[in-house]
C-alpha cells in the first residue's frame, strides 16, 4: 500500500492536520510521519466512540499516540516491535524520537529494506 499526500509534490515538506485528531508532518527529504490520537487509533481515546467523539478527543488531547510513517516512495515502513505498519500507545518522547529518524532519513533510501536503525 502506498500513501501519497493529496497535493502533490509541490512542497518539499508541509504540515497537513487530519481530521480533528491529528496531523502528518513531510520532512524535506520526502519521508513521512502520521501522528494520531482519535477513536480507534491505538491510544488513550481507543475506545471512544467514531462519528460522535473525534472533536472531543482533540480538544482533550491525549497522552498517548498511534503513528505511521512512508518514504518518499510512498511505502509504508513496517519494522520493529510494531509488528505491522502503525505503532499504538507512544508518549510523546517516542514520538519525537520517531520524528527526528524519518527526518534524518536519506531521500534516496527505500522505506522497505533500508530502516534498519528504527528506534522501535
Amino acid at each position: 500500500m502506498t500513501c501519497r499526500f493529496e497535493r502533490g509534490d509541490t512542497m518539499s515538506s508541509f504540515f497537513r492536520i487530519t481530521g480533528v485528531t491529528g496531523f502528518h508532518i513531510r520532512f524535506a527529504n520526502g519521508w513521512t510521519v502520521s501522528v494520531q490520537f482519535g477513536p480507534c487509533n491505538y491510544c488513550e481515546h481507543h475506545d471512544r466512540e467514531v462519528g460522535r467523539e473525534e472533536a472531543i478527543c482533540g480538544k482533550e488531547g491525549s497522552a498517548t499516540a498511534e503513528c505511521a510513517v512512508w518514504g518518499p516512495d510512498g511505502e509504508f515502513v513496517e519494522y520493529g516491535t510494531w509488528g505491522g505498519r502503525v505503532g499504538g500507545w507512544m508518549d510523546s518522547e517516542h514520538v519525537l524520537e520517531l520524528l527526528t529518524w524519518a527526518a534524518s532519513q536519506p531521500a534516496n533510501a527505500k522505506a522497505r529494506g533500508d530502516t534498519d536503525s528504527v528506534p522501535f
